[in-house]
């Protein structure tokens, strides 16, 4: 069941454009961004100017939380992704050119974008995810670490 319930994260996050990251700054106030992202398994990518309160935010506490889900749908037909996990920068060479890689398959304007140096990527690896799926019963989530 754990690994049938990964896939079904794996996949979701492959089918879906936005996530809501949760950050939080060093006094602890939180905050939530809507983010473009690119996923390899359950890993996430996403660019972001460096000079911004959530790369403030995330390099202080890597600690983040993100939801993955649909606008509109009926209630009782929800399904979405709710995750936790440590974001971190992404510095080597190579896979910086895999989440480019990965975010312009998604999203193909990117690769026409100018390249700007104030940009930068980070990733967010899970440590632990509900599967939302509120077809089997109200409030229905499967929980499975990774």
């Amino acid at each position: 069941m754990t690994e049938e319930i990964k896939q079904k994260v794996v996949n979701y996050l492959s089918s879906h454009q936005w996530l809501n990251l949760g950050t939080a700054d060093r006094s602890g106030k939180p905050m939530v961004h809507t983010m473009a992202f690119a996923s390899d398994g359950a890993t996430v990518y996403f660019v972001t100017d460096k000079n911004t309160h959530k790369v403030a935010d995330i390099m202080s506490n890597p600690n983040v939380a993100f939801t993955v889900d649909d606008d509109n749908v009926q209630v009782m037909q929800i399904t979405g992704v709710q995750m936790q996990g440590k974001a971190s920068l992404v510095t080597d060479r190579e896979e910086t050119s895999k989440a480019f890689r990965l975010m312009a398959e998604k999203y193909p304007f990117m690769a026409d974008m100018p390249s700007n140096p104030d940009n930068v990527f980070f990733k967010v690896e899970p440590a632990e995810a509900y599967y939302l799926d509120y077809s089997k019963g109200f409030n229905h989530r499967d929980f499975v670490t990774f």
